[in-house]
């Protein structure tokens, strides 16, 4: 898969395209100025950087704009980039970092038992 690099400006505006698709422009910068306060020019820059990288299409009539990579892409990368940075690529040590600095409920326990069997097909 390509490399997806989203700032955090970008990923936050990103989720409400991903939550409202297909939205229009400028109901993206009504939906941002009530959620994160931002102001419609913030909004249009950070729109037409994501158009730019090939991130959302906007089509006329309305600029309605349309994801052009999916919340599990971007999830995928930054894990991978996480994972890489953090643990040398090591999905085992990622994996129990995590499990032992959190306490998980036995549903949860049985739930990525069930995930690492099915990983494993």
């Amino acid at each position: 898969m390509e490399y997806i690099k989203l700032y955090d400006s970008e990923l936050k505006l990103m989720k409400f395209v991903w939550e409202n698709s297909p939205v229009s422009a400028k109901d993206l910068t009504l939906i941002a100025e009530d959620k994160i306060g931002w102001n419609k020019n913030t909004t249009y820059t950070v729109l037409k950087k994501l158009v730019s990288k090939g991130f959302v299409k906007r089509d006329e009539p309305n600029f309605i704009c349309t994801p052009l990579i999916t919340k599990e892409q971007v999830q995928k990368t930054e894990t991978n980039k996480l994972i890489n940075k953090l643990f040398n690529g090591s999905k085992k040590a990622f994996f129990s970092s995590f499990v032992d600095n959190e306490k998980l409920s036995d549903d949860e326990v049985e739930e990525l038992k069930r995930i690492i069997e099915k990983s494993g097909d």
